[in-house]
């Protein structure tokens, strides 16, 4: 079958929708969230609720090189890391509502399968070029080096400990032979340069059907960031790239000269997508072919922006070559989400991660949900603070939407015992309110299948705040004493609204549309049924209102501040250079110093200084005045019988006018903490240290 150019102007009857495989070396954080899973898993309840038939295909990337690094790290094999952290993963999508289909990874056997079947079908077609190459190669470790295995000097910035794939100081994307003194990750050594043979898919070759299918095909349809990325990939030329390395952990190259080698992971991680298909099919006795291979269905890939070469131009490429797939009609890639106007790094621990987030804030998946959309990244990398996660809660879900429903079922349980009232009668203003609120599902829609997910949401929170507004311009907690069938068409109204926000709000608050479900007594219903007045018919009994959102406290947010600080200043001090050694000195120089064991019997401050204190110390040979730089570390009463180290053959020195006659040691850590140096027993005053 050839390739489909497109699906505009074609009946769909069913939509692929694939997010980007995370690399199961460490767990998920909101990054990922906003940039990646909650979009996808809007667009995907969005085509549920009407009605569609949709597959949402998620699961682990667990190959590469990232995975044997974690694994050396925590000493374990590459197999136990990717179980450790493909459950973590999994979970965390699965409280966070992410409502996957299938759920794979890609160290299952169906995927080992699908992925050489995929290799040996384009090589037996001849569609690799082989090619020799020199790589650098470990001869201790015995080991050709992936370039996240060399570490050197950066040429663009001098950072040191920058990989041989991309400098973290500077960002620069590099290749291992353009680092300064390269050295092995593995065991310090020096790598030499050593001839390796792999394949190579000759991406030049589709560069001419690129460049149709992208830049003419789709410059209307894909998002200016998405088809920007693509064609400056293009323009500059495409070159062959290999779908083979030299490593023991991933899928094995199905040749038989390819001993020790194995499928590049760039390669087979899309190939997840195909395979968590078949592990779907066979769970559920559907036929897996047409959710990739029918011209009738629409695949679209979720991912962020690190990921658009590799869906866009290299998998497209790969299915062209296979000849039997369909090509993906979308890829609405966002940018990256910073976190408190830093870059989110897993290596640093520069992350608010998932798991840990419902450990400090439980039952708040979609006070996160509504935010990260809030506040999108779609065409411009975003900012994520704690400040902004606050107000956006109590200005926005809670005093709005939250309070909305609340107020209304509050009210329909005070005055009419939890039943919904009949319409009375209608005033210009409901009937305008009606025929705003119809208009809501339509303009919803159309921003969701646009990939404009933030605006989708605002939308609906339009919704909330015409419920709002009509609530409280029409005050029936004023109106009920004199005009009771007045309230009951506002009440009415505003339940009729209140279910509509059941429907139109599940994609974005899955969590709270059920909650808001349950309060209202109903069953789940179509995007069909929204817009309507007579969702909820006069009589129906209501169930006790509950609260959607609580008030979130500073204090609350000064603790997530505070840990992230934390982690900043832990950073701080495990990259802190430990301060170099000074000049060798010979033994005797050193055996010219007598310090010996003291006690300090008083201590005072130095008077107009803050950090020196006056104190008297017994060397066991005398007692003696010594002035410390060390009041802003202990008060004067608290180092009183404090046992020292003192230098006492130091010439003496004037300090302040004090004749100081010693020195104390002290120690000093990486955040410039001093604390004496002492024996770790009683010793007498005027004990030799050697």
């Amino acid at each position: 079958m050839e390739n489909q150019s497109t699906t505009k102007d074609k009946k769909i009857k069913r939509t692929t929708v694939t997010s980007a495989l995370p690399y199961a070396n460490g767990p998920i954080h909101i990054g990922h969230l906003a940039g990646v899973y909650v979009p996808a898993d809007i667009y995907v309840r969005f085509l549920r609720s009407k009605g569609e038939d949709v597959l949402f295909i998620g699961g682990s990337d667990e190959h590469g090189v990232p995975i044997t690094i974690r694994a050396r790290k925590e000493g374990l094999t590459p197999q136990q890391v990717v179980d450790k952290y493909h459950n973590i993963i999994k979970k965390s999508f699965e409280d966070f509502g992410i409502s996957f289909d299938v759920y794979s990874r890609t160290s299952s056997p169906i995927h080992h399968e699908t992925a050489s079947e995929f290799f040996t079908t384009l090589y037996d077609k001849g569609d690799f070029i082989e090619k020799f190459s020199e790589q650098y190669y470990d001869e201790e470790a015995n080991q050709y080096l992936a370039d996240r295995y060399i570490t050197g000097t950066c040429p663009h910035c001098g950072y040191e400990k920058a990989y041989g794939d991309q400098c973290e100081s500077c960002g620069t994307t590099l290749n291992a032979t353009d680092l300064i003194n390269p050295k092995s990750a593995l065991s310090g050594n020096v790598p030499i340069m050593k001839e390796t043979k792999h394949w190579f898919l000759p991406l030049d070759k589709y560069e001419p059907w690129l460049r149709k299918w992208i830049l003419e095909g789709h410059k209307e349809d894909w998002k200016t960031n998405v088809y920007g990325q693509c064609k400056s990939w293009i323009d500059q030329g495409l070159q062959p790239r290999a779908v083979t390395r030299d490593l023991d952990w991933g899928v094995k190259v199905p040749l038989a000269e390819a001993e020790g080698k194995v499928l590049y992971v760039w390669f087979d991680a899309p190939i997840g997508y195909i395979s968590a298909t078949k592990e779907w099919s066979q769970k559920t006795g559907k036929d897996w072919k047409p959710y990739w291979k029918n011209e009738d269905t629409r695949l679209i890939h979720f991912i962020g922006k690190d990921n658009i070469v590799f869906h866009c131009i290299i998998f497209p490429a790969m299915l062209k070559a296979e000849g039997s797939f369909i090509l993906p009609e979308n890829v609405p890639a966002n940018e990256f989400l910073n976190l408190e106007n830093d870059k989110i790094s897993t290596s640093r621990n520069w992350a608010v991660w998932l798991h840990e987030y419902l450990e400090d804030l439980p039952n708040k998946q979609d006070v996160l949900r509504y935010v990260l959309t809030a506040n999108a990244p779609e065409t411009k990398d975003n900012d994520f603070t704690w400040k902004d996660y606050q107000a956006r809660n109590n200005n926005e879900l809670l005093a709005i939407y939250g309070n909305f429903v609340n107020r209304t079922l509050v009210l329909t349980h005070k005055y009419f015992g939890g039943v919904v009232p009949e319409v009375t009668g209608l005033t210009e203003q409901d009937e305008t309110t009606l025929a705003e609120m119809a208009l809501f599902p339509a303009r919803i829609a159309a921003s969701i299948e646009n990939y404009r997910f933030r605006e989708a949401l605002s939308e609906m929170m339009n919704l909330a705040r015409l419920g709002n507004k009509y609530l409280t311009e029409n005050e029936p907690w004023k109106v009920f004493k004199t005009d009771e069938e007045r309230v009951k068409t506002v009440l009415n109204i505003s339940l009729q609204i209140c279910a509509n926000l059941s429907i139109v709000s599940e994609p974005f608050l899955p969590f709270s549309a059920t909650k808001l479900l349950k309060m209202l007594n109903m069953e789940p219903l179509q995007w069909a049924s929204a817009g309507t007045a007579s969702i909820l018919n006069a009589g129906h009994l209501l169930n006790t209102p509950e609260l959607l959102f609580e008030k979130i406290e500073d204090s609350l947010m000064e603790q997530q501040v505070q840990k992230l600080l934390d982690t900043k200043k832990a950073n701080e001090l495990a990259n802190r250079e430990v301060t170099p050694s000074k000049p060798t000195i010979e033994f005797d120089d050193f055996a010219k110093m007598d310090i010996r064991v003291g006690t300090i019997l008083a201590a005072e401050k130095v008077a107009k200084t803050k950090k020196l204190l006056k104190l008297t110390i017994d060397t066991g040979i005398d007692k003696r005045t010594v002035v410390s730089g060390i009041a802003e570390h202990y008060t004067p009463e608290e180092i009183i019988g404090q046992q020292v180290s003192i230098l006492v053959n130091l010439a003496p020195r004037d300090l302040k006018g004090i004749e100081s006659q010693g020195m104390i040691l002290m120690a000093e850590n990486a955040d410039g903490k001093l604390c004496f140096v002492t024996p770790t027993q009683k010793f007498e005053n005027g004990s030799e240290i050697r």
